[in-house]
């Protein structure tokens, strides 16, 4: 009885502390999971180049240089292209700002309603720029510890030959040493998929919206492409959230209606024919979360960590579901969790 209470005791201590270290330590925990991630990214490359049939002789080290080399080309592009997307936004701002007014008075005439008497005391405060600013200050910031996820990310890659022999000093015993390595497998294999996948599908319908939103003639359509991929990584409100932005912008760009409800059809429709069709046939498998608890995560990793925090949301929460599946005491947990019952080896 006594030694119940002790593990519980120990236990309670294991998650306040746990809580601690989440909330204050997110300047360098944040990082070290974009490198993660950025990690399982280089391995599902590696993976690839395994496969054809010349390149998969050439030694493993090889392999991941040139992977890591590929995918950093990728992200230092995307950062090169979103600086010059940001600076034709911010020398436009002064202009969209003043089609504020434009709008308001069609909508004054369209449902013959005075909106700025009505709502005055909030139009007043209602800035553009700063919202745009804002916008743009999310994905400085998102970019802003690139270096920093690059040096734990060097660090992972010359840790992970010598994963395996570390794991086998850690847990001598054969059972044990087995139960940790399945543990590990199966969250690599559902990480890697569901990131896989993931990527893939946001990939797709970034570059559906860009030509979208070129065709339309929305301003720095790239800007806006690279937000809905970005966006299109948190679940259940990532697609709402990445068809509004470029809608309003596109409204208070041209200072008319119909540009904003062109974005919203066209680009809403391949949110829907991607989001509703494609993915769940692609992500779907992958994973096992229930829907309710996916929001509930979403709004308390969001609350934690902001945009980032949303953004990884789901893969933490498959991670602490596979965990506790494995030990009968949080079993429990795991079925909750679970959008159906885990089975022992799923």
């Amino acid at each position: 009885m006594e030694q119940n209470n002790s593990r519980k005791i120990y236990v309670l201590l294991l998650v306040i502390i746990s809580v601690v270290v989440i909330i204050y330590g997110q300047k360098v925990i944040i990082p070290f999971i974009l490198s993660v991630l950025f990690w399982f990214l280089i391995r599902v490359i590696r993976k690839l180049l395994q496969k054809v049939p010349v390149i998969g002789k050439i030694p493993q080290w090889i392999l991941t240089l040139t992977s890591s080399a590929l995918l950093l080309s990728v992200v230092f592009g995307v950062v090169e292209m979103l600086s010059v997307n940001i600076q034709q936004l911010s020398a436009n701002m002064a202009s969209y700002q003043s089609n504020i007014q434009n709008i308001t008075l069609q909508i004054d005439e369209a449902l013959n309603v005075d909106i700025m008497d009505q709502a005055k005391d909030y139009s007043k405060d209602f800035n553009f720029t700063k919202i745009i600013s804002g916008i743009i200050g999310a994905l400085v910031g998102l970019f802003g510890n690139i270096f920093t996820v690059f040096f734990y990310l060097v660090f992972i890659l010359l840790e992970e030959p010598h994963f395996g022999e570390k794991l086998k000093a850690m847990y001598p015993n054969s059972d044990r040493y087995k139960n940790v390595s399945t543990v590990i497998k199966k969250i690599d294999q559902s990480i890697s998929t569901y990131i896989t996948m993931k990527t893939g599908v946001s990939v797709l319908t970034g570059v559906l919206s860009y030509f979208a939103l070129l065709i339309i003639g929305v301003d720095s359509p790239a800007f806006w492409a690279f937000l809905i991929f970005i966006l299109n990584f948190i679940p259940t409100i990532g697609s709402l959230i990445a068809t509004s932005f470029p809608a309003v912008f596109a409204m208070l760009q041209f200072g008319e209606l119909l540009p904003a409800i062109l974005v919203i059809v066209v680009v809403g429709a391949i949110q829907v024919l991607v989001g509703s069709i494609l993915e769940p046939r692609l992500v779907g498998s992958t994973l096992n979360v229930s829907p309710l608890v996916t929001l509930i995560t979403l709004a308390l990793w969001g609350s934690i960590w902001g945009i980032i925090g949303m953004l990884i949301s789901v893969p933490i929460t498959v991670i602490i579901i596979i965990i506790l599946n494995e030990f009968p005491e949080t079993r429990p947990a795991a079925i909750l969790l679970s959008q159906r019952v885990p089975n022992k080896d799923e």
